[in-house]
């Protein structure tokens, strides 16, 4: 057993800062625990990279929180939640402690995806990792398998957010792009899930150029409600998680660039440190 049992805070990981979109609604909803954040900012993008690459990118992530004393990991990012997750659930958590969890974001935003989509004509917008993955197809026919989805990759949507460029012109020629090819591929599609963290940045900007009665599917509030869900149903993690309400930030990257970024997600300004994975 390489990690002991232990109670501590809950964390969060992304490749960058848009699992600070997740952060933001699970604290929202459950103030009362402690959150350990930690972006991998350094190597981000990750929606580009092979899935090896992004399984051990990830799998460092991980190991960095569990050493830190999180009883659970958040994967707040989709492409780690797509090319990670299930090698880490199924190759590594048994040999690190078989009582600690790693979730993803997948699994509660498909969930979720049958009681909204009256057309059952479902769009993603991801990375490149993401679509490529299928992973949501994949998820979603385990559960509806009436319901039809198809994919559109939008490689520069995460650039643009990243590079605080979210309110541009350049913005505005992406978005429109994007959707208007999705929503070629098939035109009966009446609910768009937000398949990366880091797009609710860009949701004035989708809703201004997506059909008016499109449903907008951002994670956060799914996450976050599933979660609480998830410890409600398994008490003993419930009572490792640690309960003084604080929120530690971690970057592998630049600090001041990380606390100037940070304040345009969660809208409050945070004390972050640097780390080596």
């Amino acid at each position: 057993m390489l990690f002991p049992t232990q109670s501590g805070p809950i964390g969060v990981f992304d490749s960058g800062y848009g699992g600070l979109t997740i952060l933001e609604k699970i604290r929202n909803l459950m103030p009362q625990y402690d959150y350990t954040y930690l972006g991998d900012n350094a190597r981000t993008p990750y929606g580009t990279r092979s899935f090896d690459v992004v399984y051990e990118f990830t799998k460092q992530s991980v190991k960095k929180l569990f050493q830190m004393g999180c009883p659970m990991v958040i994967l707040a990012c989709n492409t780690a939640s797509a090319k990670a997750l299930k090698n880490i659930q199924s190759k590594d958590l048994p040999l690190w402690n078989p009582e600690k969890r790693v979730l993803g974001v997948i699994r509660p935003t498909v969930e979720a995806i049958g009681n909204i989509t009256k057309t059952r004509h479902v769009g993603v917008l991801g990375t490149i990792g993401t679509i490529q993955s299928k992973s949501y197809p994949i998820e979603i026919k385990k559960i509806n398998p009436d319901i039809t989805v198809s994919g559109e990759a939008c490689p520069l949507w995460v650039p643009l957010v990243e590079n605080s460029e979210y309110d541009s012109g350049g913005a505005d020629y992406f978005v429109k792009k994007n959707l208007n090819e999705l929503l070629k591929k098939d035109k009966e599609i009446d609910t768009i899930i937000l398949g990366c963290t880091h797009y609710p940045l860009l949701l004035p900007k989708i809703r201004q150029y997506a059909p008016d009665k499109m449903n907008i599917i951002s994670q956060g509030e799914i996450v976050a409600a599933s979660l609480q869900d998830y410890l409600r149903r398994h008490p003993q993690m419930e009572e490792r998680i640690t309960k003084t309400g604080h929120c530690k930030f971690f970057t592998t990257e630049s600090v001041a660039k990380f606390k100037k970024s940070a304040s345009l997600f969660l809208h409050e300004e945070v004390e972050v440190e640097r780390v080596l994975l």
